[in-house]
């Protein structure tokens, strides 16, 4: 299903750096690809990119993916040239020393990288106690304030350098793919569906801001004003040591995507869903999500407006916030099928009200 322009997409995709709030260069990536297959592409206020099918018909469907990733953001500028910041997102402190970086200016790209004090000046209570994002810095080779000024500026946002590669035919590791893989999910939904006779609208979103409060899909979701919304997000693989599938369920990597049962997934949508995937034996995972509502745009959407029948499609992920995180291209494919076949089913006139639909 994956054509070797998808494949160039996806490359150049991760590689866009898109730290919340600061979203262009991901979302120039998005809104050029879908332009391709798309009746119309639109960019509103925030960011949000929306790719449209069938625009005229009166049941609206929207996907929603987030290209925003996690970074941070310069706050203050020393006297020996280091950069010290904060984080746009839920960093982890333990993956963040000596991760290389770029700030992102009005003039291009400045390398860096995050240091802090060496291990063998650290006292020895300190060796075991993860440092603090404030005792850590960028640096960028700056000689003092007046080079560094001269480069960045305070506000500029960073993130980490880009670094996706194919590890094997299927398994890729990349920085942010939190949630550029849920985005790439969504052009590949509009791409194919684009060859689909459709009888309802389709809104495909690259959404903003997510790591920083769901805040893109909020106000696309109130603009387009859909009946039906599938959110694209990445899910907890627990096919590693320490992770508990008593707390989690067991999700593989490779196993296909994730399909959640919680307070954000519409029960109605919810089969219609998993009997398309076993009428077209497309593999998928049951999960109960690590909680029982909120963190992925499923939420934000299902409460827009007075309500919309939502599911959340998840794909397995490993190391998830950190700057090398890893997924499986046949979970890619796997949701990819489930939503298109699932989305051309639909006849325009289905009722989603649990219980009397």
């Amino acid at each position: 299903m994956l054509t070797r322009e998808s494949l160039k997409f996806l490359s150049d995709f991760m590689n866009a750096s898109s730290p919340s709030g600061f979203e262009e260069e991901a979302a120039g990536v998005f809104r050029s690809y879908v332009s391709g297959f798309c009746a119309e592409v639109r960019t509103d206020v925030l960011g949000n990119t929306m790719g449209i099918l069938n625009p005229g018909a009166p049941l609206r469907v929207m996907l929603a993916g987030h290209y925003d990733e996690i970074g941070f953001q310069i706050v203050y500028i020393s006297d020996e040239g280091l950069l010290y910041f904060r984080p746009n997102g839920g960093i982890d402190k333990l993956n963040v020393p000596s991760t290389e970086v770029e700030v992102l200016t009005a003039n291009g790209r400045v390398h860096g990288v995050i240091g802090k004090k060496p291990i063998h000046l650290l006292k020895a209570s300190e060796r075991d106690v993860p440092p603090e994002l404030s005792d850590m810095w960028i640096d960028i080779g700056a000689a003092d304030r007046k080079e560094a000024e001269s480069l960045v500026s305070i506000g500029d946002p960073v993130a980490v350098c880009p670094n996706f590669r194919m590890l094997n035919e299927h398994r890729f590791i990349s920085k942010g793919t939190d949630d550029k893989v849920g985005a790439f999910v969504v052009a590949e939904t509009l791409r194919e569906l684009s060859k689909r006779k459709l009888n309802v609208a389709v809104y495909g979103v690259g959404t903003v801001q997510e790591e920083v409060g769901l805040r893109g899909a909020h106000t696309s979701c109130f603009g387009i004003d859909p009946q039906v919304g599938f959110a694209v997000d990445v899910g907890f693989a627990t096919d590693l040591p320490d992770i508990p599938k008593k707390l989690l369920g067991e999700i593989k990597l490779g196993g296909g995507p994730e399909l959640n049962r919680s307070c954000d997934n519409n029960p109605v949508l919810g089969r219609l869903i998993r009997q398309v995937a076993r009428k077209h034996k497309i593999a998928y995972q049951e999960t109960a999500a690590h909680r029982a509502s909120g963190g992925t745009d499923t939420a934000q959407m299902q409460m827009t407006r007075a309500g919309v029948a939502t599911a959340l499609v998840s794909i397995p992920n490993r190391y998830m916030h950190s700057p090398v995180e890893m997924c499986d291209l046949r979970d890619v494919e796997g949701a990819v099928r489930l939503l298109v076949e699932s989305i051309a089913a639909l006849k325009g006139d289905e009722s989603f009200i649990p219980g009397i639909d």
